[in-house]
Formats: structure tokens, C-alpha cells, sequence
């Protein structure tokens, strides 16, 4: 078991060295997904730092909400902020609100802009006409 657990590490190590661009992180999350839980911080960390655009971001928020939304609650946040503050040219920001808000996000904008600051942030980026009748006091 030790073994196992040291060997896990040194593969996400080299992971976290050599990963330039988010690719290789996702594709570790997604492939461990059963096991990686523990290492999420480091690796949603890592993200951030190497994915310019927010694809990877995006798609980890994705998967992970598909996968177990309960169980990987405490993550998503990281990555949506991380996608919203990368995806400048809103080319990823916008599947995550089906994605993860659900099909009827449209039907429920006006609550979900008040009570969730994600949401309002890419809602307000996606539907800028929109987005602007609401303020925020942050």
C-alpha cells in the first residue's frame, strides 16, 4: 500500500513538471477520478496556473459535476473561477451553465444571478445586455 501511494505521487509529480498547457492534468483527473479526490487542490492549482484559455478549466468543472456533483461540490468553485478569469473570450465559459446549473438555468437566471456570483459573472459575460440590469455589492 505504501508502495502505491508513492508511486501515485511520483506520477503526479511528473504530471505537475511537465504539464504546459492543462492537458495532462485533465487527463489524469478524468482517468483517476475514483481515486484522485485527495490530490484535487494541487491538481485544480496547477490548472490554473497552466491553462491560458480556461478550456481545461471548463471541461474539469464539467466532468467532475457529471461525475459525482455531491461529492465534488467542494471543487468547483476553484475551477469555475479559474475558467471565468482565463476564458476571456468566452469560448468555454459558456457550456458551464447548462452544465452545471442545468437545462433550465435561462428559466432560473434572475434567482441564480442574486444568489450565485459565478453564475452572475458568466452569465453577465455571456448576455452582457442582460447581465447589466443587476448589480452586485461586493
Amino acid at each position: 500500500m505504501r508502495f502505491e501511494k508513492k508511486s501515485k505521487m511520483n506520477q503526479i509529480e511528473k504530471i505537475l513538471e511537465n504539464d504546459t498547457d492543462g492537458m495532462p492534468v485533465y487527463e489524469y483527473i478524468v482517468n483517476n477520478v475514483d481515486n484522485c479526490s485527495e490530490d484535487l487542490p494541487a491538481l485544480i492549482e496547477k490548472l490554473k496556473k497552466v491553462d491560458r484559455s480556461g478550456q481545461f478549466l471548463s471541461s474539469t468543472a464539467r466532468f467532475l459535476n457529471a461525475v459525482d456533483s455531491d461529492a465534488f461540490a467542494p471543487f468547483l468553485p476553484s475551477l469555475i473561477e479559474g475558467a471565468i478569469e482565463k476564458d476571456r473570450e468566452r469560448r468555454y465559459i459558456g457550456s458551464l451553465l447548462q452544465a452545471i446549473w442545468g437545462k433550465d438555468y435561462m428559466e432560473r437566471a434572475s434567482e441564480l444571478r442574486l444568489s450565485d456570483d459565478n453564475f452572475r459573472r458568466i452569465y453577465k459575460r455571456i448576455y452582457p445586455a442582460e447581465g447589466t440590469e443587476f448589480h452586485h455589492n461586493i
